[in-house]
């Protein structure tokens, strides 16, 4: 079965992007988001996608599906799809041991309904922005993991979520 799991860095007020970009620059979590997707397919929007550095674009050694409703939209060497549901069960009857959901708001609202695992940086700081990850609903996830960390003027931590059996 395959595990469907967010991945995101937020800041404490929930903020995940300014102007389609990152509101920060913490290397430790690029490195922990490759660490993690590495090898396994990441869904995202097309403004997420969009967003990816150019160098970065799509990213290495993962599938990259994008989601869009742009029809006429496409992109050399990505997924396209134009549902959401479509993207989770093409990644489930593939097989493989887990896909990513990557952003961005409107991508995570919808996979926080089916994540089995959160992958949450969160950074200790508040930041001004235009794109903020939805209200966790935390009663139907537990803590597995916590670790602390920090670079340059963040502090940060990684914490890891699984959903609880109903």
């Amino acid at each position: 079965m395959t595990e469907i799991i967010v991945i995101v860095a937020l800041a404490t007020n929930n903020c995940i992007g300014k102007d389609n970009d990152i509101p920060w620059r913490i290397k430790k979590d690029f490195q922990h988001f490759k660490d993690k997707t590495l090898g396994f397919p990441c869904i995202m929007g097309q403004r997420t996608y969009e967003s990816l550095p150019d160098g970065a674009r799509p990213l290495p050694g993962r599938e990259n599906i994008v989601l869009t409703f742009d029809k006429e939209w496409s992109e050399k060497g990505i997924t396209i799809m134009h549902d959401f549901n479509e993207a989770i069960n093409y990644v489930k009857n593939k097989g493989i041991e887990k896909a990513f959901i990557t952003g961005g708001a409107s991508i995570y609202k919808l996979g926080l309904e089916v994540a089995d695992k959160l992958e949450l940086t969160r950074v200790h700081k508040t930041v001004d922005g235009d794109v903020f990850f939805p209200e966790i609903d935390f009663s139907k996830f537990e803590k597995i993991e916590s670790r602390d960390d920090s670079e340059g003027e963040f502090t940060f931590t990684f914490e890891t979520y699984k959903r609880k059996n109903d």
